[in-house]
């Protein structure tokens, strides 16, 4: 005999028992499917034919084989890859899990990458990491960055960011206390690039930080940070392209106009700072 509980029979075969279940492996199953779907997108943007070559000769005016690289925010490894490539020691941080994974799958054959979960900040410690499935590139741990361009850019008003993860923080002075001074670090961290700055109390020979059009008051930032450290030349790189836009590398000021006057509209892309000695 069926026995009831709160209401409900405790039965198998109860009609909401099932639904529940069924809702249950349906969200399961469509997470699961958001996120082979954003790791697709990752792997044709970021692993497709003829890209390695082009980010070699990109990367090749600032590294030479046996130097130090930071690559922070690996993602799948593909900067990591030609960096290890042009013969350079790179030390890849991917804080994401399921990435992270796959990071290291993808360089297992590449015992130059050290791969480690971490991300970096303003200080050591933990922090929310905010996860979207169905676009693992725009993982982030500035709330108010994701708020402003989901409100402002129309790129990232469709994107949503339903999971997060707690992760360690480092800083690039803690790596630099354990592996070295890099030659380059490459920094493309989702809004976090100035807390990676912060972290940062010596200047290196070169660096990369992403910047977007909707937030273009954290290039500017960045670019303090940068000025605090010592005396810098700037050109960009719009988008995925492996190319700079300038013929000739910009001063400071120069790259402050640039991006006050809205930065030609380039919706996204990294800047490129080279330390003047």
């Amino acid at each position: 005999m069926k026995q009831p509980i709160a209401g409900y029979y405790k039965d198998q075969e109860n009609p909401w028992g099932l639904k529940q279940k069924e809702m249950t492996l349906r969200v399961a199953i469509t997470d699961q499917l958001k996120c082979g779907l954003g790791l697709l997108r990752s792997f044709v943007i970021y692993r497709r034919p003829g890209r390695q070559r082009a980010l070699r000769r990109l990367y090749s005016e600032f590294i030479r084989p046996g130097d130090l690289v930071f690559d922070i925010g690996a993602h799948l490894g593909d900067r990591s890859s030609a960096f290890a490539a042009l013969g350079a020691r790179v030390v890849a941080l991917e804080p994401q899990p399921r990435l992270l994974r796959w990071l290291q799958r993808l360089t297992r054959h590449q015992p130059k990458i050290v791969c480690l979960p971490l991300a970096a900040g303003r200080a050591p410690g933990k922090a929310e990491l905010a996860l979207s499935l169905r676009n693992p590139t725009v993982a982030s741990l500035d709330s108010r960055w994701r708020e402003h361009l989901r409100t402002t850019s129309p790129g990232f008003q469709h994107v949503r960011w339903e999971d997060s993860v707690t992760v360690t923080v480092t800083t690039l002075d803690e790596l630099i206390r354990q592996y070295g001074q890099p030659s380059f670090c490459k920094i493309d961290v989702e809004g976090f690039e100035v807390e990676v700055l912060a972290g940062l109390n010596q200047p290196l020979p070169a660096l990369s930080f992403e910047f977007v059009n909707g937030t273009l008051d954290q290039a500017l930032r960045c670019l303090q940070e940068l000025e605090r450290l010592g005396r810098h030349e700037f050109n960009v790189v719009a988008g995925e392209q492996r190319r700079f836009i300038w013929p000739l590398w910009q001063d400071p000021e120069s790259l402050r106009q640039w991006l006050n006057a809205g930065a030609d509209g380039i919706a996204s892309g990294d800047i490129y700072a080279r330390l003047v000695t």
